[in-house]
């Protein structure tokens, strides 16, 4: 008997996965789908462009290789950075709700070190002037 009510559990089990693998197949592939068969044939003048790249359906304008400051990817890794920090500190807040982990002065003081090291590159960062953004000044001609 245990046997058989085991089996009908896979089975439930299957069939919820397969749905939900199914679910997700369709939320990717379905715009692709889409997109594919509500296009516009035949509009875009592809001849002598193979090799341009294009953005948003338009010629571009200007040399595509630019110069970024550093500035910009230094801010976006403090960016990635804490933002990931940030999703670590979501489930502690909620383990917190516990009891068990609200009474351990030690998991409060981990959590105190683990927020000032954060603080600390912060700081460092402030010092080296990553939050400054001088707007450039170009001499005319």
């Amino acid at each position: 008997m245990e046997q058989q009510f085991t089996a009908f559990l896979y089975q439930e089990n299957v069939i919820w996965v397969a749905a939900f693998t199914l679910g997700g197949l369709a939320f990717a592939l379905g715009p692709i789908a889409i997109v594919y068969l509500l296009m516009p044939n035949g509009t875009r003048q592809i001849r002598n462009n193979a090799l341009q790249a294009i953005e948003c359906g338009m010629d571009p304008i200007g040399d595509p290789w630019i110069r970024y400051g550093v500035v910009f990817y230094l801010y976006a890794l403090i960016f990635l950075a804490f933002d990931v920090d940030v999703l670590f500190l979501f489930p502690v807040a909620i383990a917190y709700n516990d009891a068990f982990f609200a009474s351990s002065i030690r998991d409060f003081i981990e959590i105190i070190i683990f927020v000032g090291i954060l603080s600390l590159a912060i700081v460092y960062a402030w010092k080296k002037g990553v939050f400054k953004w001088e707007r450039k000044t170009y001499l005319r001609q």
